[in-house]
């Protein structure tokens, strides 16, 4: 019942922007009276396969959708192609999709090096590439990129709210940095110390990365460990957010840590590294985690895992990925129910441009997403949390990005 009620919610508030009632027909390879034709990469594979849940939970999502008669009668057809992670093989599925598959849009897919790898070729087609699954700041251009728009809080944003809290939270402290080689580590890891200011300079002791395609990044940990550092930013995947944590309380290190929103999966990184040795981790949260006992009788939570149990079964009912999957989806949707029949490219642009203090389930109370023509961040706050060993616990309040 609560699913019904959420899911019916959210097609109301779909529907309240106005479109002219006898409006053509409009559409785009990829669109009909009878589909919406949507593609899709991710990690199935490699080095990043625990974020594969994304694209499955994504695909179980709209064939939620479709059961209860698509979007405007049209179904939704997910093309959701594997690409391991590897930036030249998402060029290559992009591409099949785009040129091929003939699709209307790309949407939400996942990864910041393979994202960035298809990012002006996107754009040279004129191909909506809508809620990158990445915070990078290269989707929130649309001066340069007005074909790309992201969806996930911005990582610079997000590491430099770290480094405050390290300033007004941490007596002398002393800063160890682990990263991944990329242009999201580099992200983080400038916000971060964006946030430390000119004390940047002094307190980081430590600043290391490693390559996706490591079997361990043991060395590392214990590199960092040895300068003594008090303070651990944890800016890796989730594979190697794991190895991370786990090795740091093996050596008996025992600073404050910092993990990255993208690995704070309970299941995908906190189980693997061990409860026990999680304690005490902050991260930030923009999405209701469903580890938390908070959200046990909320309405929306709820909706969400009798759609897990029904179209999902397999999923993981305390992976924040799936709650991702989720709510990234329906953003989508409302965008699509917005577009009305005019499903051509360029409207599914102005659409996703035109998103005014729009509520979807499973955001934390008070975020809405909100974007113009010349603001492509739907997403601009967030709120800390800390691991107890069993599940995340929000702490503080909302906090919000610059415009």
């Amino acid at each position: 019942m609560m699913f019904r009620v959420a899911t019916a919610a959210l097609v109301a508030a779909s529907m309240t922007v106005a479109t002219p009632a006898l409006a053509q027909k409009k559409y785009d390879p990829g669109a009909s009276d009878s589909e919406i034709k949507i593609g899709n990469t991710g990690p199935y594979s490699g080095p990043a396969s625990a974020f594969g849940t994304v694209g499955t939970a994504m695909s179980a999502y709209f064939k939620m959708i479709n059961d209860k008669g698509g979007v405007r009668r049209r179904k939704i057809n997910f093309l959701s192609l594997d690409d391991g992670y590897s930036p030249p093989k998402t060029v290559e599925q992009v591409r099949r999709l785009v040129e091929q598959e003939q699709v209307l849009m790309l949407f939400s897919n996942l990864g910041t090096a393979t994202s960035v790898a298809i990012h002006k070729y996107n754009n040279a087609k004129k191909v909506p590439h809508v809620f990158v699954a990445s915070g990078l700041h290269k989707w929130a251009d649309p001066q340069r990129f007005p074909w790309t728009i992201g969806w996930v809080p911005s990582y610079f944003i997000e590491g430099a709210i770290y480094g405050r809290y390290v300033l007004e939270n941490v007596p002398n402290p002393k800063v160890a940095l682990l990263s991944q080689n990329d242009d999201a580590g580099k992200e983080f890891v400038a916000g971060f110390k964006h946030g430390l200011g000119d004390r940047a300079k002094t307190i980081v002791v430590g600043d290391v990365t490693y390559e996706s395609t490591d079997g361990t990044i043991d060395s590392q940990v214990i590199m960092l460990a040895g300068t003594g550092a008090n303070v651990f930013f944890n800016a890796a995947s989730p594979k190697f957010a794991a190895q991370a944590i786990r090795k740091a309380s093996d050596l008996g290190w025992k600073p404050v840590q910092f993990l990255i929103n993208t690995a704070a999966s309970v299941q995908a990184t906190l189980r693997p590294a061990g409860f026990e040795k999680s304690v005490g981790i902050i991260t930030a949260q923009y999405l209701k985690d469903p580890s938390d006992p908070a959200w046990d009788n909320d309405p929306e939570m709820n909706a969400w895992r009798a759609f897990m149990d029904k179209y999902y079964p397999n999923g993981s009912k305390i992976d924040s990925f799936n709650v991702y999957a989720a709510a990234v989806s329906a953003s989508l949707v409302h965008v699509l129910e917005q577009s009305g029949d005019d499903l051509t490219r360029a409207n599914i642009m102005r659409q996703a441009a035109s998103l005014k203090d729009v509520r979807v389930p499973l955001l934390l109370p008070g975020i809405r997403l909100n974007t113009t023509p010349a603001d492509f961040s739907p997403i601009r706050q967030v709120q800390l949390a800390k691991f107890n060993g069993k599940n995340w616990e929000l702490f503080g309040q909302l906090i919000s990005s610059p415009k």
